[in-house]
């Protein structure tokens, strides 16, 4: 399994909300904040503003942008970014809405997509590898999404049986697509994993971690696999990745636990040794330092409020439901 799949593969997106949102006159929305959803939504038709917190600059989106937000970041959707924004809770109710919210009447901005639930303790730091906004405006970026798009409206739209899982489906390809192409930009200046991964030679190196997370790799063979000396590849790691190799490894091996601590009933011995550590000591205190507590504390205990949100989730599956509320 490639990088981008494995990361994506251990949030364990799953849409429980898939739906289109149709604005008009003069609008400003205000979304909270939701550390635990990935939303990913594609502008039908229409201009409008997005500001999201943290990014110094608004974006403009109009007909055919699509975007991404990673990080569960508030943002605001508005026509005109000077007026007060109503705050999206009572706008987006599942008990007032089906698949497509109207606000103003709609008529002049129509967007669909998804929110995906995320799931563990570490999701934070899995989507701390990722951006905190993905802009998608090339038009030959828009046409790969097209058809995802238009095939969603469509379900949207003429409800038939089955549509929430196309719809889900439909959902996860925007998503990968969005990063995907996000990743091909390469964008000049960037740090982050995700554009470290545009580099063939760096992403030789992540791709063998990742192949391998329990070889014993040396900074020496990580700079082989990406053709390049040793001082070269580790400074450009760093530039690029934002961390070191050995610090990346380490990383990805102790979200690798914790994920097996959180889904498996493998004991912490065999969790460590299957990632090279021989002494459970040592593989402890690793985990510690990247993950904040123990794998004793992080492992077996299920909190009662996530169960109880798997069970909301697993309710709302049956059903297409508002967009972003």
């Amino acid at each position: 399994m490639d990088p981008l799949s494995e990361v994506l593969s251990l949030l364990k997106p799953r849409s429980y909300v898939s739906a289109g949102f149709d604005a008009g006159g003069a609008w400003s929305i205000q979304f909270r904040d939701q550390h635990e959803f990935i939303k990913c939504y594609a502008v039908v038709s229409g201009q409008c503003w997005l500001s999201v917190e943290g990014v110094p600059d608004a974006i403009r989106l109009k007909t055919g942008d699509c975007f991404v937000l990673p990080s569960g970041r508030p943002f605001r959707l508005a026509s005109d970014l000077t007026l007060m924004p109503a705050d999206a809770g009572p706008i987006f109710s599942p008990a007032r809405y089906g698949g497509v919210v109207s606000y103003n009447g709609g008529g002049d901005f129509f967007l669909v997509g998804s929110r995906f639930a995320v799931s563990g303790n570490h999701a934070g730091i899995l989507l701390g590898m990722l951006p905190p906004v993905v802009h998608i405006c090339k038009e030959s970026d828009q046409a790969a999404m097209r058809w995802s798009v238009e095939r969603m409206m469509q379900e949207l739209r003429e409800p038939q049986p089955g549509s929430f899982l196309v719809a889900q489906h439909l959902a996860h390809m925007m998503l990968v697509q969005a990063l995907r192409l996000h990743q091909a930009e390469e964008l000049s200046g960037n740090v982050g994993w995700l554009f470290a991964l545009a580099d063939k030679q760096l992403a030789a190196a992540i791709n063998a971690m990742h192949e391998d997370p329990a070889h014993r790799w040396t900074l020496v063979e990580l700079a082989q696999r990406a053709g390049m000396s040793r001082s070269i590849f580790a400074l450009k790691f760093k530039q690029r990745v934002g961390a070191s190799p050995m610090e990346y490894l380490m990383r990805w091996r102790m979200l690798l636990a914790a994920d097996k601590l959180t889904n498996s009933g493998d004991p912490i011995s065999i969790i460590a040794l299957s990632l090279s550590y021989e002494s459970e000591s040592a593989f402890s205190t690793a985990f510690k330092r990247v993950m904040g507590r123990s794998p004793r504390q992080y492992g077996r205990r299920r909190n009662p409020a996530s169960l109880s949100r798997a069970g909301e989730h697993a309710t709302s599956a049956n059903r297409l439901e508002p967009i972003a509320g």
